[in-house]
């Protein structure tokens, strides 16, 4: 296996395989799994075909429990594949598994083939990093982010993909984290957002900058909501009037 320590290496791992995640979105992956202490606990919910397990798993240090949560049953797959997609689901479970293999990681993850609601009991307090790119509906959006955002000890990082670019996700977020009293907005690469629990509640000024710096991001979700009404509608050439960047399948 590559040295574990590089970035470009671990990169050029995940070249080929598939999923919705950017360059950049990789190294903000990779730059929170190193700070994990050793001993500690990565929790990733929803891991497809093992584009962002595989990150995960080559940054952390050997001693940190990597546990990736997918059910692989073939539902909320990927962009417009929220359901009937059975027939694919064994093949998604049996390409996770030789993606990492080929990374040289499958000893380092431990797979639980489950709903992430359904996953509690598998996995000990605290974690330390929680990476959430699961069903991207509202409900179970919501769910993940109270229920396993809860989980993660003082201190501790939870990054979440599509915000911002998913409808359901971004409700979640304004449900739960725009004005959250535990939880310190970072920032965003892309529709990966950042947010790290504080030890302690935040007081009134601390939550309303929270707000704040969540509603500057509202025209880029408008913005990625546009590109997705034309893509829906076949008119791809017309965003690239909206800076979109026509090899992407969807706005991430």
């Amino acid at each position: 296996m590559p040295d574990p320590a590089t970035f470009p290496d671990t990169l050029e791992a995940v070249r080929y395989v598939e999923g919705w995640m950017t360059p950049g979105q990789a190294r903000l992956l990779w730059d929170s799994a190193r700070e994990v202490p050793a001993g500690g606990r990565i929790v990733e919910i929803g891991s497809f075909r093992g584009r962002s397990t595989i990150v995960l798993a080559r940054a952390a240090d050997p001693t940190v429990e990597v546990v990736a949560i997918d059910p692989h049953g073939g539902n909320d797959r990927g962009p417009q594949e929220l359901a009937g997609f059975t027939a694919e689901a064994a093949e998604d479970h049996a390409v996770f598994n030789e993606n990492l293999e080929n990374a040289g990681v499958r000893d380092r993850v431990r797979h639980v083939r489950a709903w992430s609601s359904a996953a509690h009991p598998e996995v000990d307090d605290p974690l330390d990093l929680l990476y959430i790119d699961g069903a991207h509906r509202y409900g179970p959006a919501l769910a993940d982010i109270r229920d396993w955002g809860d989980r993660v000890r003082p201190g501790g990082t939870m990054l979440i993909h599509d915000s911002f670019s998913s409808i359901g996700v971004t409700l979640a977020l304004a449900r739960h984290l725009f004005a959250s009293p535990t939880w310190h907005y970072v920032g965003r690469e892309g529709s990966m957002t950042e947010y790290r629990r504080e030890g302690r509640r935040r007081d009134a000024k601390a939550r309303a900058a929270n707000l704040a710096r969540h509603c500057r991001a509202l025209p880029w979700f408008v913005r990625n909501l546009a590109i997705k009404g034309l893509l829906v509608a076949h008119l791809k050439p017309v965003t690239r009037l909206l800076g979109y960047d026509q090899e992407m399948v969807w706005p991430h």
